[in-house]
């Protein structure tokens, strides 16, 4: 047996009764059943540690995971000054939770560290699914799943996303437990039997021609064929650097990212850019490699919402017929900026494929993760722009 129910409120004059009655309405629809855990991600417009403290009151005993978004979604509709709430009961799948500090000093180590530690809350065992919520504006994402990828395997399955702030680009928060954090990255476990389907693509298509990087440092590409990083969208803008400096590059280049070549894959591997700096260099979602060959991209709403039916299409058919009891979706806050009011038709496509009457709880996210295409027995990687789904089904 596996239920989940959903619940969203929007009570931004009482940060801690919109949780809990988030959740109530939530717990209502487990018919009588106890969740084990629960998933929340709310608006930066309300105290976080009210909403956890919400939370915590309708749900004493359960585990408790999620954080700030840019954006709440659930089967019925999305939001951006709310919060969500999935409460999940089962007694065929059980659950763990593990925590790494210090992502932004470490990346790589932070995401080692939350799987180790999710393995250890479980008396030695690695888990059979694992989710990972990350810090939106602090980690390098690629070097979390690096991380997690060293403990359980290359080819270990995982997904999961980064928190955001509602399109601020300055603090994000995680939910832990009975701990509001920042600076982490938080892994949720799924052990037992029960079956899954990943469903990961972003439908956008490169423009122009291939650019190498020729240096970088970190997140940072410093330069693109030995010129400035920031030349590549001087030149399709026609502004000045002086002038795309001037704010987030984000804002103005969400339908603008980078796409990468990855070995073995005609789906190109999207990066963001966040922020340029005057010497012209620009600052990624997540580090792209000295000597990485890269396309800039162009969104199309109709190839975006094509890429969501898709995924909820694949992630359906990895269920081999078995029934699908709860969706989560990880989908890119530049999707819904490219997309504006036609952000609905990708919940109702995703609904469509996989049920309407499959309780779906997300959150617009800074970067999400998983295995290219959701091709399940092939490594996890971070991306940007790219919907993203997880169906949990018996």
């Amino acid at each position: 047996m596996v239920k989940a129910g959903v619940g969203i409120n929007q009570n931004l004059s009482d940060h801690k009764k919109a949780a809990s009655d988030a959740g109530v309405e939530a717990l209502g629809k487990l018919g009588g059943s106890q969740p084990n855990i629960v998933f929340a991600f709310s608006s930066i417009q309300y105290n976080q540690e009210d909403v956890l403290a919400g939370l915590k009151s309708v749900f004493p005993s359960a585990l408790i995971v999620g954080g700030s978004a840019a954006g709440e979604i659930t089967s019925w509709v999305t939001n951006f000054d709310s919060v969500n709430v999935m409460a999940v009961a089962s007694d065929q799948i059980s659950f763990a939770t593990g925590i790494g500090a210090n992502v932004q000093a470490d990346s790589s180590k932070a995401g080692a560290m939350a799987v180790e530690d999710l393995i250890k809350n479980k008396g030695g065992q690695k888990p059979n699914l694992l989710i990972l919520i990350v810090d939106g504006m602090a980690a390098n994402g690629s070097a979390v799943v690096e991380g997690a990828r060293s403990v359980l395997g290359a080819d270990a399955p995982m997904i999961g996303g980064s928190a955001g702030d509602d399109y601020l680009f300055k603090k994000t928060y995680e939910y832990y437990n009975d701990k509001v954090v920042t600076d982490t990255v938080v892994a949720v476990g799924f052990y037992g039997d029960f079956s899954y389907g990943f469903g990961i693509r972003h439908g956008w298509t490169p423009v122009g021609l291939p650019v190498k990087v020729t240096k970088a440092n970190g997140v940072w590409i410093q330069e693109l064929d030995g010129q400035p990083a920031l030349k590549l969208y001087e030149d399709y803008f026609g502004k000045e650097a002086s002038e795309l400096v001037k704010e987030p590059l984000a804002r103005m280049a969400y339908t603008y990212p980078i796409g990468i070549a990855v070995e073995g894959s005609d789906e190109l591997l999207i990066r963001d850019p966040v922020i340029a700096n005057e010497k012209g260099e620009i600052s990624m979602a997540a580090a792209i490699p000295e000597g990485a060959t890269v396309r800039l991209m162009i969104g199309d709403k109709d190839k975006a919402i094509d890429a969501a039916k898709w995924a909820a299409e694949m992630a359906r058919g990895q269920l081999e017929g078995r029934n699908p009891a709860f969706i989560l979706m990880f989908n890119c806050m530049a999707r819904n900026k490219l997309l504006g009011l036609r952000c609905h038709e990708e919940n109702q496509i995703v609904q469509k494929a996989i049920g309407a009457e499959v309780p779906m709880l997300g959150f617009y996210t800074y970067g999400e993760i998983g295995p290219l295409l959701g091709k399940k027995n092939t490594p996890a990687y971070f991306h940007n722009e790219t919907m993203t789904l997880l169906v949990v089904g018996e």
